[in-house]
């Protein structure tokens, strides 16, 4: 008999920690393999030096030899293989070549079998205590660009890194940006450590996309701030190891990297809230799992001309809510939303009992295109259904339709004043984590999460999202407003999809290239509202 505890631990990701050893137990490699264990990863380990230290001090750090460096890497490379690579303290420049010149020529053989594995590196220069673990201004991390997927420097180091005080928020963004530049990466710097008078306020984090892969396409040379509520604790003690650590993890999970950084920010301020002390000086982090809760995930702003911090975090009312806007409230299921390019086959299904449903022509010089929209608006009306205009938003307000869906690039504040003004209701696209936030932001009518498995119907920006994803998130959004899962899904899988919890689903190749549509709705209709596993067409 297969023990299915033991089925899911042999699935897990390997994630590499290159790290030293705090002999305290709340940072370096302790707290990077309790948290790579802890977002269920298998964590592996290459130790660069050794610390003796405390909660109160580091007495002493000794660096190990580049030869037992080495057979570290190449011992974990011929066996091992990571999904994810965490880099921490390199407490000499020698250490930095070394892995730099390692890693290049492992990058490239990892790059002829087909597949590459990002990696984080958080420069450690000091101890939560105080105390120098590394040589500071003297190590020149240079040897890695190129090499990098993200680079994680707090204020401090950003400072040591640049050479320059950063005092004021536009020098801060600049010095981010060159470092970005340099290393040929992202960089996320952090403010949540007692930095300058601008981070006191809340935990504001800026991140500054690069073309590196595992960006979200749309958000390459982007940059944002990530802002939390400062949580009030002294036990920060590996914090910026917890933080880089988790990012790989989730890395190593196969989500992208905006989405690992936003559940690696949450996660970070679960075990502050929950921190502890064992000893006389700063405590650590607890390790609460995968974070579910809405409240610990970052308020997201892009970062603009002016520079400025964002005015509010998650627990306040962003700027475009339902509240203020008037997107309509939808209160009873959208169940089976089909998504249809005509409006033969819309007023069809409208005939067959759909009572949600979304008019998506693409060719926007269509030349009936606005003669169809009207007549989808009017369908609405007599069927009393409500009819989603897709990307038309100009049209849809016009001719007064119930709704709109837009996707990620469409939310741009003037769009959605008017959208606002009309009272009408909002459906968002989303596919990923730091999408669903974005559009959770302007507080819309439901969320679509996709697409959950491969289309054709469409050339999309992401991967398929599968059923895991999936399930982690409708554990972060049920109950917040509807959600909605979309992409590939048919008979043979719409069983699988309810079961993760999804509020409702939209079909599309499942009706539209039916021999009948209208019957094909029927039978996956009450498949949907039964459960029924024994779907036919």
């Amino acid at each position: 008999m297969i023990d299915a505890n033991q089925a899911s631990m042999d699935s897990r990701p390997i994630v590499w920690t290159i790290a030293g050893s705090d002999s305290g137990g709340g940072a370096g490699i302790q707290a990077d393999l309790a948290t790579i264990s802890d977002l269920e990863c298998h964590g592996c380990s290459v130790i660069t030096a050794v610390t003796a230290q405390s909660s109160v001090t580091v007495s002493l750090v000794e660096s190990v030899s580049q030869k037992m460096l080495l057979s570290q890497l190449d011992t974990l490379a011929a066996d091992l293989k990571p999904a994810a690579i965490k880099i921490g303290l390199l407490a000499q420049q020698s250490q930095i070549c070394c892995l730099a010149k390692w890693l290049k020529r492992q990058q490239q053989i990892w790059l002829q079998k087909g597949t590459s594995v990002p990696v984080i590196l958080d420069p450690v220069m000091v101890a939560t205590c105080g105390d120098p673990l590394a040589m500071g201004s003297a190590l020149d991390f240079s040897p890695f660009k190129g090499l990098l997927t993200l680079v994680t420097p707090n204020v401090s180091e950003l400072q040591i890194m640049s050479g320059k005080t950063l005092d004021k928020l536009e020098d801060c963004i600049r010095a981010a940006e060159q470092l970005s530049v340099q290393l040929a990466t992202s960089v996320l710097a952090k403010g949540g450590d007692k930095g300058p008078s601008w981070c006191h306020a809340q935990a504001n984090d800026l991140l500054v996309c690069s073309e590196v892969e595992g960006i979200s396409s749309q958000h390459q040379h982007q940059s944002f701030w990530l802002s939390s509520q400062r949580i009030d604790s002294n036990n920060s003690h590996g914090t910026g190891c917890t933080l880089s650590s988790a990012i790989a993890a989730v890395l190593a999970h196969g989500f992208v990297l905006n989405d690992a950084i936003v559940v690696a920010k949450a996660y970070v301020s679960a075990g502050l809230l929950a921190s502890y002390q064992p000893g006389s000086g700063a405590g650590c982090l607890a390790r609460t799992a995968w974070p579910r809760e809405l409240r610990l995930f970052p308020y997201i702003k892009q970062v603009t001309a002016q520079c400025s911090l964002p005015s509010s975090v998650i627990e306040n009312e962003p700027k475009v809510t339902a509240k203020q806007a008037g997107f309509t409230k939808i209160d009873e299921p959208l169940g089976l939303y089909p998504v249809v390019a005509d409006v033969a086959l819309l007023e069809a299904l409208l005939k067959a009992g759909a009572k949600t449903i979304q008019l998506r022509i693409k060719d926007t010089n269509a030349p009936t295109l606005e003669e169809q929209i009207i007549k989808a608006v009017a369908l609405g009306r007599d069927y009393r259904a409500r009819v989603f205009i897709n990307d038309h938003w100009q049209l849809a307000i016009k001719h007064q339709a119930y709704g709109v869906h837009l996707g990620q690039e469409d939310l741009f504040d003037s769009n959605l004043k008017q959208l606002a003004e009309a009272g009408i209701a909002l459906g968002l696209s989303s596919h990923s984590y730091f999408e669903i936030l974005l559009a959770k932001q302007h507080q819309p009518s439901y969320i679509a999460f996709g697409h959950i498995f491969p289309t054709t119907t469409k050339q999309m920006p992401s991967q398929p999202q599968g059923l895991a994803k999936l399930r982690r998130y409708v554990s972060l959004m049920k109950g917040e407003l509807p959600i909605v899962a979309i992409g590939g899904i048919d008979a043979e899988r719409l069983i699988c999809v309810k079961a993760t919890g999804v509020d409702d689903i939209a079909v599309v190749r499942a009706l539209t290239e039916a021999d009948d549509p209208a019957t094909a709705f029927k039978t996956l209709n009450s498949a949907w509202l039964e459960g029924n596993s024994d779907v036919t067409q």
